[in-house]
């Protein structure tokens, strides 16, 4: 008398049990990359308040200027400390490519001044999608906040 070995799969219930995988994993791919972009958009924002924050702090409690400085051909924004003899890099950041930045009444360039203060003020514009936000850095004492259009 023969004996059936029934402790393993066969080939068709393998199969059956690796396409329902593969369907199930190529659905959440789909719904994966709308919550990049959110995630990516948000994280920007967030970072840079952050390192802004960071900026002026240092600023003070170093009693130097610190320069911020937007280099958006190539996505990247650092802030520094120049002394006579050398400088400093308080931040960099490179951003992602669909973040965009443009100058409304405030350039490229700004210091956060040893007291806190900046050296200009105005708004710079982040397109983040179809998204608009607007960097405000207000006259005075170096408050500064972001916004949705």
């Amino acid at each position: 008398m023969m004996k059936v070995n029934s402790r393993g799969f066969t080939l068709i219930e393998s199969l059956v049990v690796l396409s329902a995988f593969l369907i199930l994993a190529s659905i959440s791919i789909f719904q994966v990359k709308p919550q990049h972009d959110l995630i990516e958009k948000k994280t920007f924002i967030s970072q840079l308040q952050a390192d802004l924050f960071y900026g002026q702090q240092y600023a003070i409690s170093h009693q130097r200027d610190v320069t911020v400085y937007f280099m958006m051909d190539q996505h990247y924004y650092y802030l520094f400390d120049k002394t006579d003899s050398n400088t400093v890099m308080v931040v960099e950041r490179h951003y992602s490519k669909s973040i965009s930045l443009v100058p409304g009444s405030l350039s490229y360039t700004f210091k956060f001044l040893s007291d806190g203060n900046v050296n200009k003020f105005g708004t710079l514009l982040i397109d983040i999608g179809e998204k608009r936000f607007r960097l405000t850095i207000l006259i005075g004492k170096g408050r500064f906040y972001v916004s949705e259009e």
